[in-house]
């Protein structure tokens, strides 16, 4: 070998990427991708620009939902496809797709791909990795196999064999991935007293909001007594945020003339009540205009956005489990004890830092995208928050004012996206440099509060 190239390989090995500035980059290329495709003339009907495909693609990607253009009438079925295959991928993780391909063609999955693939999935070892990545796989098809065809129930009456079918199968990878995609200009308005649509698309999402970790424990333990204390604080927590919300909506906006006082009768108020309750933890379907709701119920959705699902789902936000570890610290703290106590387990100092960690960057994050957008935002300031938190949290809801921004607006609210299908602890991991402290400092005491 010449000195040259040994220099170059050593070039090289110093400039080799971490995991997840892989994964950066890689969302970055496929975005990129999905917008030159989206923009081209067999894609749109001539009136989207490269911006909005490039926002288009942005928001597939990340799984957020946000829209500028009206997927459903200015893409074509080409176009829609291609949005489709963005959120499946977006959804379940690239670096998912790749180690299945790996595994189809026998080849074996090296150690930077595996360290890549655990950032992806949230995972902290290794040794589960490929049986994860199988019921990742296995869970998503076998679901939106389930929810297209109760789907087609719907829609096949209404549009059709080949239009139904596609409305279903559309819908059905989208409310999965948390995407919140519709192919319908009002979202799903038309459908909010549907008990098929509102089980059937709420039932997919809260399902890969779980995370693929607890769906596999879930089916590996079939017991409560033996899940791990992840999968308990994910599925306790979950129920509780979707009741509280539930009854909450109901009571904030029961009288009220724009959304649930002027449905037609009970049934169709409980339903979407149901709906609003769940759908602002990353999934961004609608079957109310959000536009319309009370400021209190504008805040419960804002806290339900920013909370999101659980760690290695298709679900964006702090995760619910950060918002149990960030409740029981404070609850320790008040009690003077040094360690978190929940279903028989403890957790430590290192969780703690890592979730004050996680929601210190993650407000930091938002406070900033929100500051950055307004420099050139001219609409309502409520309707500004609302966009900048469902970006964040991956959501896709709106009040109407993505479609408002400029040209910087636009670039702000992907890399909000971007960060937040990320994770704000992996562009921390990405950003940080590791070092090792040489000297021991003597404690000191400063005064809070």
């Amino acid at each position: 070998m010449s000195r040259r190239s040994s220099g170059f390989h050593i070039s090289l090995q110093k400039a080799r990427l971490s995991p997840p500035a892989v994964l950066a980059c890689i969302y970055t290329l496929f975005i990129l991708l999905g917008a030159a495709l989206l923009r081209m003339p067999f894609s749109n009907l001539g009136e989207v620009s490269f911006s909005d495909a490039l926002f288009t693609a942005a928001s597939a990607v990340t799984v957020t939902g946000l829209v500028v253009v009206d997927t459903g009438s200015d893409y074509t079925l080409i176009g829609q496809i291609i949005i489709a295959l963005l959120i499946q991928i977006g959804g379940l993780g690239l670096m998912t797709f790749a180690a299945l391909l790996l595994s189809m063609l026998g080849l074996t999955i090296g150690m930077p791909q595996r360290l890549a693939l655990r950032d992806e999935l949230g995972q902290t070892g290794l040794s589960e990795l490929g049986a994860l990545v199988r019921v990742v796989i296995l869970v998503a098809f076998v679901a939106e196999a389930i929810g297209t065809a109760a789907l087609m129930f719907v829609f096949v009456p209404e549009f059709g064999w080949s239009a139904g079918f596609w409305q279903a199968l559309f819908h059905a990878i989208s409310a999965f991935n948390n995407a919140g995609f519709s192919l319908f200009s009002d979202s799903l308005s038309g459908y909010v007293a549907n008990p098929v649509v509102n089980v059937t698309i709420t039932a997919l999402f809260v399902l890969s909001g779980l995370g693929f970790v607890v769906i596999a424990d879930i089916n590996k333990q079939r017991r409560w007594s033996k899940l791990t204390l992840h999968s308990k604080l994910m599925l306790s927590g979950t129920a509780f945020l979707i009741l509280f919300a539930w009854v909450l909506f109901a009571l904030l906006e029961w009288t009220n003339p724009a959304t649930l006082g002027g449905l037609d009768n009970t049934a169709a108020r409980i339903w979407a009540s149901w709906f609003q309750a769940v759908t602002p933890r990353t999934a961004g379907f609608n079957t109310l205009d959000y536009a319309a709701m009370n400021d209190s119920t504008t805040v419960m959705t804002l806290g339900l956005m920013l909370v999101g699902g659980g760690p290695s789902s298709t679900a964006g936000g702090i995760k619910v489990t950060t918002l149990i570890v960030l409740a029981l610290a404070t609850l320790a703290f008040f009690r003077r004890q040094e360690r978190l106590h929940i279903f028989g387990r403890s957790l430590g100092i290192a969780e703690i830092m890592k979730v004050l960690a996680l929601t210190s960057l993650s407000i930091f994050l938002v406070l900033t995208g929100l500051f950055l957008v307004s420099l050139t935002y001219q609409g309502t300031f409520i309707d500004l928050v609302f966009e900048v938190f469902s970006a964040f949290g991956t959501v896709g809801l709106s009040r109407g004012a993505t479609g408002e921004l400029d040209e910087f607006g636009r670039l702000v609210i992907i890399a909000i996206m971007f960060v937040g299908r990320l994770g704000p602890l992996t562009l921390a991991f990405f950003l940080a440099t590791q070092t090792t402290p040489k000297v021991r400092y003597p404690e000191g005491k400063v005064f809070l509060g």
